[in-house]
């Protein structure tokens, strides 16, 4: 099932946009499902940029506007990030329990 989410941006866009273009991917942290979503953004961003620099600007609109349809986290980060803990408690939030007596 993650493999296919990479091939995501393939699939949509179709095999003849992706003829001119070699992809090599190199990720590195995150767990495994994280890695799938950051390798997908990357190769969607990537063909995009491509396509705005050696092709023309309609056919790069039309694959941002076929992308962001699809899913916006293919163009777009996701910028929620864990949120560090602080004192008086267990966690970020979470304050320990007060006792009277």
């Amino acid at each position: 099932l993650l493999r296919y989410m990479v091939l995501e941006p393939v699939l949509l866009l179709g095999k003849k946009r992706f003829e001119g273009v070699d992809i090599r991917v190199r990720c590195r942290g995150g767990g495994a499902t994280a890695r799938i979503y950051a390798i997908r953004q990357a190769i969607s961003k990537s063909l995009v940029a491509y396509y705005q620099k050696f092709v023309d600007e309609t056919s790069k609109k039309e694959i941002k506007d076929i992308l962001l349809n699809y899913d916006k986290s293919m163009l777009v980060a996701d910028p929620r990030r864990c949120e560090p803990k602080k004192f008086g408690g267990p966690g970020a939030r979470a304050r320990y329990q007060k006792s009277y007596r």
